[in-house]
């Protein structure tokens, strides 16, 4: 009898080969104390690669059709570049605690870590490990079990980050705000950061990504957050990259008993931009609220993917997703509410709803739940619509022109995903950044 067949190898992609050989080359200058975590992560990322459209996750968002190649690893940036960002990702009227990085660096000269309150730590992911950190190693690729290809490859390559961690009790009433600016070269980046809040603890949490120059570049981040028991955090994700830029971010969450998670995702510029939530419910009285908009002109693609994982009794999750469409602008929305055995007394909704401002505009909506309890409350939904023209006529029989009519029902559309962030100077900082983007569309 002969021997049973083999499955060939797969045929890696040139952008697969070359990210083998950047792994290989750099494990040896890697943290010792993360080794095994990055070669199981490349082992994980490795048995599939790429995702493509035949990945139901990625169905709309082809990874592997859209990585040619692998642009280098940033290099440090020059005096110039830090100068450049000086005024980067700035929210008037927000007193924040900066804490910046320029290609993928982080610059101390540009951030504000003095005089932390007490019980909080704010330091780069590179610091934390030097320093042997047990929260950070411990933590770090554990919060959830998350099975995505992109998240494997940033956990194989993650660069430089955040940790922060905020005591029991401790309440931080300045927003921690992390900023994080592309060099002017082609470039990757893998950026990954860690917030850590303790029981009863509240903080906010800002991450802005930008870019402004026209070469393309690549951007890998994920942040893992666990709030224990009784723990708030409000955390808001702000994209405004480079026409040319492909952003894939990833955001992982665990929640203790009794804890509030406030998420904010605004899609403000960029070739490619996709977000996925993975949210983990542990705890009774656990409570997420998960909201976004996308802002899109020209060929954009946004992605929203969603997964909310209720483990727990009496534990509620609300997403709300809005997307402004123009020109040939294209915004996807997945979402899976999944209700374990046991999970009693869940309440859990989703909606997406899509404004379409041309003929070319294209969106994708798919919302779905998966139930294994019998006492629960779930819903989920999807609208794509126009502007509504009686309420045009309205405004314009009013002496409003018709432009500044549609701006204004634009705007008001976006609303109703700012006008939950509880942070008042926030609300009014995200609020101004909508309506420059409506303008320049």
């Amino acid at each position: 009898m002969g021997n049973a067949p083999t499955t060939p190898a797969r045929k890696l992609t040139d952008a697969e080969a070359r990210l083998a050989e950047i792994f290989a080359m750099q494990q040896s200058a890697s943290a010792p104390q993360l080794a095994k975590l990055r070669t199981a992560a490349f082992d994980a990322f490795a048995k599939t690669g790429l995702p493509n459209r035949r990945d139901e996750a990625w169905k709309y968002t082809d990874l592997r059709a859209l990585l040619r190649d692998v642009k280098p690893l940033a290099a440090p940036p020059e005096d110039s570049a830090k100068q450049s960002a000086r005024n980067a990702a700035v929210l008037e009227g927000v007193a924040s605690r900066r804490v910046v990085f320029v290609g993928g660096y982080f610059v101390p000269e540009l951030s504000d870590l003095g005089d932390l309150e007490a019980g909080l730590s704010v330091m780069s992911l590179s610091e934390a490990l030097a320093k042997g950190d047990a929260a950070t190693t411990a933590r770090i690729g554990n919060v959830g079990e998350v099975d995505d290809p992109a998240f494997a490859l940033n956990t194989a390559f993650m660069g430089e980050g955040v940790v922060v961690r905020v005591g029991d009790g401790v309440c931080v009433d300045r927003p921690i705000h992390l900023v994080f600016v592309a060099g002017a070269q082609p470039a990757t980046y893998f950026l990954r950061s860690l917030v850590i809040v303790e029981k009863g603890a509240r903080a906010t949490l800002i991450e802005s990504f930008e870019g402004e120059t026209a070469q393309e570049y690549h951007v890998n981040a994920a942040t893992e957050v666990v709030l224990e028991e009784g723990a708030s955090l409000e955390r808001l994700k702000i994209s405004r990259e480079g026409a040319a830029a492909m952003h894939v971010s990833t955001f992982v969450a665990s929640l203790a008993a009794d804890a509030q998670l406030s998420d904010f995702g605004f899609n403000l510029g960029g070739a490619v931009l996709r977000n996925q939530s993975f949210i983990n419910i542990n705890g009774q009285g656990a409570h997420a609220g998960l909201r976004g908009a996308n802002i899109l002109k020209g060929k954009e693609h946004a992605d929203a993917t969603l997964f909310l994982d209720h483990a727990a009794e009496r534990s509620e999750s609300k997403a709300l997703f809005k997307s402004v469409l123009d020109d040939s602008s294209q915004a996807v929305f997945q979402g899976k509410i999944l209700v374990r055995p046991g999970a009693q007394k869940t309440d859990a909704r989703m909606m997406a709803r899509t404004l379409l401002l041309s003929e070319g505009a294209q969106a994708y909506c798919k919302p779905e739940l998966e139930i294994f309890a019998d006492d629960v409350q779930c819903a989920h939904g999807s609208t794509v619509g126009a502007l509504d023209e009686n309420l045009i006529f309205y405004l314009m029989a009013r002496g409003i022109p018709q432009a500044e009519a549609q701006s204004l029902l634009t705007e008001a559309f976006v609303g109703e995903v700012i006008d939950v962030v509880a942070n008042r100077s926030l609300r009014e900082a995200l609020t101004d950044l909508v309506s420059e983007r409506l303008r320049t569309r």
